[in-house]
């Protein structure tokens, strides 16, 4: 088995920083003014790379030689990724980031995940202990009482404790209205009696934080049914007493999982209050004196809508860690003699054309997924900090509509693409001695987590494009069409452009025969393309800011010598950007003429022939 985190430089992350998003608009929040310069980036980041290599890898090779067990009803976690928690916790790397005392210097969210990104590629298994954590502790902060703040929140930063989000169930996992999980309340009216079962619950123990914190989904006896319900519970693995000690909660780990990756990352299957002793707080209203509504489900989704932006943020850095390790072998493995010069010597494999187009299909798919994941984040940081209304809604506006884009298009996208990655590698990548192997097999979660990608796809067409009467996707698609209509010198790429209007009018004609299949109450076909939908969606997106980001790199190369050492990174955006236009935008009218078919096969067929 051999991990390897093979990212050489930050220097795409550098161009996105510094010279393509107005980055200078966030640093110079007074959050943030202090602490952070635009012209200071390279200096932040180059220590991350450093880190990644000396102490975040051996730690992905520990997770695959050392896998998550479970023995005599306890779980055993990789030697390393406890003291590897308490290092990036303690330093602040982690969930103290959103710490909002006027005293916490925390970094900007875009700054902090180039940090993950990198830290995630170096060992992604890791990463989902800090996290869910710090997503548990969000939801503390937003929704906690200041009693439940000062109890839970100082050690879930620090790292002492960890924490979970506890949705799925054996009977329900995506219908999240359907849980058994009861609450019911007690003489002290925060405090409930919990009783339920879940599974797949990531980071749900571990053997290196003296607590968990779970955020745990129950209908309280008596609460509506369905999602309007349920509420949420904070519900410690031990009881923490006012004087901070422990004592038992009934809480037990009922097993772990076997998965196909993501052997150092705890999947358990949990169950509370099997001795009728357990107990969780309250956040948000009792639903009893609610008219049986809870706020649950609200609540959650700030947790969950991070945790997908998270997870697709995985997927990015598994793909980009599988293409940077195939183009290092593809370097050095000499095989065959070139077509247009048979007679010379063996060359590296990377002269060849195939892989050679392998190599830039994964570059350009991670550059594209790149902008599109930093343009959220930068929005993140806009919504957060801005002081201007205006701006921040329309940030929250745009962080709306692209999370579902963030998490399916990467974790849709990577499963083919890390088989790409290894077919460059020829037999080798098929063998667990290289990294691709498990890089692979780490990544095929993430189109599951946090809502499977049809969900995402659901979400798009059916929240998303509606939204305040559609205003707000209307605002979307046309900042694209002003991208393409506005005056440019940049002549050399009158073809881009034109694919790029091309796919743009098709994806208009797409939205007018969804209106049409909506109005005709033709949901199930809707259903039936929503996937296709969604990731056409995405690549239109993507091939704006990929193409945006080209104009800024030929404007570059006008700029400087022949012989500069900067020409190959700006040469290297113009032709990814030129590959994604020409060779997988054209996917978007091919969409589009499948929707405009309105193919009936998959709602005629029927179950029965499956069996044949």
């Amino acid at each position: 088995m051999s991990a390897n985190f093979a990212y050489q430089n930050t220097r795409d992350f550098e161009f996105i920083l510094q010279e393509w998003l107005p980055t200078e608009q966030i640093f110079n929040y007074p959050r943030f003014a202090a602490y952070y310069s635009k012209d200071e980036v390279k200096t932040f980041l180059a220590p991350i790379l450093k880190m990644c290599k000396e102490v975040i890898e051996p730690t992905n090779t520990d997770g695959e030689k050392n896998p998550v067990r479970f023995e005599n009803g306890q779980v055993k976690t990789p030697p390393s990724f406890g003291p590897l928690f308490a290092k990036l916790q303690g330093e602040g790397w982690g969930t103290s980031n959103i710490d909002e005392s006027e005293d916490a210097m925390v970094m900007p969210h875009i700054l902090h995940a180039m940090v993950w990104e990198m830290f995630n590629a170096a060992n992604p298994t890791f990463g989902p202990y800090i996290i869910l954590t710090s997503g548990a502790a969000g939801l503390i902060q937003s929704f906690g009482s200041r009693r439940l703040k000062d109890m839970f929140l100082p050690k879930l930063m620090d790292g002492t404790w960890s924490g979970t989000m506890c949705l799925t169930e054996p009977s329900a996992g995506s219908d999240v209205g359907d849980i058994l999980s009861r609450a019911y309340p007690t003489e002290t009216p925060e405090i409930f009696k919990i009783k339920g079962q879940k599974i797949f619950i990531t980071g749900g123990d571990n053997d290196f934080t003296e607590n968990i914190i779970h955020l745990y989904l129950a209908r309280v006896e008596g609460a509506r049914p369905g999602t309007a319900g349920i509420s949420l519970f904070v519900v410690p693995k031990y009881w923490v007493n006012d004087d901070g000690s422990f004592s038992g909660n009934d809480v037990q780990t009922t097993g772990v999982e076997h998965k196909l990756g993501q052997a150092g990352s705890v999947t358990a299957a949990l169950s509370f209050g099997e001795n009728d002793a357990c107990r969780g707080w309250l956040l948000g209203v009792n639903p009893l004196e609610n008219e049986g509504k809870g706020q649950g489900m609200a609540m959650m989704f700030q947790m969950m809508n991070m945790a997908r932006m998270e997870t697709g943020h995985l997927a990015l850095s598994c793909i980009a860690n599988a293409f940077y390790n195939a183009r290092d072998y593809c370097r050095e493995r000499i095989q065959g003699r070139l077509l247009t010069d048979p007679k010379s010597g063996r060359v590296p494999i990377m002269k060849h054309e195939d892989i050679k187009r392998t190599l830039l299909m994964g570059k350009a798919h991670v550059e594209v997924m790149r902008a599109m994941l930093y343009k959220t984040y930068f929005a993140f940081d806009v919504r957060a900090h801005d002081p201007d209304p205006a701006r921040r809604e329309k940030a929250n506006d745009l962080i709306e509509v692209t999370t579902p884009l963030c998490k399916a298009y990467p974790s849709d996208e990577g499963w083919w693409l890390c088989g790409e990655a290894i077919q460059a590698y020829g037999g080798y990548g098929y063998c667990e001695e290289y990294p691709v192997a498990q890089i692979a097999r780490d990544i095929k979660i993430y189109s599951i987590w946090e809502g499977t990608n049809y969900i995402q796809a659901l979400d798009l067409v059916g929240r998303k494009m509606t939204m305040k009467k559609g205003s707000v996707f209307t605002a979307f698609i046309e900042n694209i069409a002003e991208f393409c209509s506005a005056p440019r010198n940049e002549g050399q790429f009158t073809r881009e452009f034109a694919n790029l209007e091309k796919a743009l009018t098709a994806y208009r004609q797409m939205q007018k025969i969804l209106l049409k299949l909506a109005s005709n109450q033709q949901m199930n076909l809707v259903a039936v393309y929503a996937r296709r939908i969604l990731t056409a969606t995405a690549q239109l997106y993507g091939a704006y800011l990929i193409l945006d980001q080209a104009c800024l790199a030929q404007k570059r190369l006008g700029e400087l010598p022949a012989d500069h050492y900067d020409r190959a990174f700006y040469q290297g955006k113009v032709e990814a950007a030129r590959y994604y236009l020409l060779n997988v935008v054209p996917n978007v009218w091919l969409i589009a003429e499948l929707l405009a078919s309105e193919d009936t096969s998959v709602v005629d067929i029927p179950s029965e022939s499956f069996n044949y």
